[in-house]
């Protein structure tokens, strides 16, 4: 019983969708894009919505208790508050994203900053804080919005080019996060149905069932209040996530 990753590698987490309105008025999370993660919202109770910025365009996906939500890398998302919001999240590759896979919207000032940009992004540690950063993502998500809104992708294609300006330096320390993470679950995958093939299955001997309770369960993330998890196998390492 050596391997205690959840399955294929992923993260976990609950969210609560923070009630504080922007700016524009609606209640939400710190707008956000992962650049090599897809990320699921599956929505456990209340309703609300998550905004999406692509090249494609603007969309609101309204959410609700049993539907499930996905964001290819490069997804602006923002979750908004209806009434009573929860979401169970599921991250791939668990430890990219604690390792700084994540970049928020900010004005383009304080993106083209990497020391400015890591102060603002910086994991609160109050609601004072949490809110300041959301207020920030707001401010420089707004623009991007309206862009999209009037045909123009050109301003998301600069946030792109300013996010992977911001993590080129960290790849060589995320490399082996995902190496021991998600491939690493891949690979064991392999290795059993090769075993499986000649009629081994020595690996069942190591069954079992792990449990894992929430270390952190009312968290500030860049969502909402979240409960989060240190289960074995998954980075300890919080830079701002959620």
């Amino acid at each position: 019983m050596d391997d205690f990753a959840l399955p294929g590698g992923i993260g976990v987490s609950h969210l609560r969708a923070y009630d504080w309105a922007a700016e524009d008025g609606v209640c939400g999370g710190s707008p956000h894009l992962h650049l090599a993660c897809t990320e699921a919202y599956v929505v456990t109770g209340g309703h609300g919505a998550v905004q999406t910025l692509s090249v494609g365009g603007y969309v609101e996906t309204p959410l609700e208790a049993g539907v499930i939500a996905w964001f290819a890398p490069g997804t602006v998302h923002r979750m908004v508050q209806g009434d009573g919001l929860r979401v169970t999240v599921l991250m791939q590759n668990s430890g990219l994203p604690e390792a700084g896979d994540a970049v928020f919207t900010f004005p383009t000032d304080v993106l083209a900053d990497p020391v400015a940009y890591a102060e603002a992004a910086a994991l609160p540690k109050n609601e004072h804080a949490a809110r300041r950063r959301r207020d920030l993502a707001i401010r420089g998500y707004l623009p991007l919005r309206e862009a999209l809104r009037d045909g123009d992708p050109e301003p998301l294609r600069a946030f792109h080019r300013a996010a992977v300006a911001l993590v080129s330096p960290k790849i060589g320390d995320w490399v082996p996060r995902w190496e021991a993470g998600a491939l690493k679950a891949a690979e064991l995958t392999g290795a059993h149905l090769k075993a499986l093939a000649v009629g081994d299955g020595r690996h069942l001997e190591h069954a079992g069932v792990r449990v894992a309770t929430p270390s952190n369960p009312d968290g500030f993330g860049m969502c909402g209040r979240r409960a989060e998890y240190d289960i074995p196998g998954r980075a300890d390492d919080q830079e701002g996530h959620r």
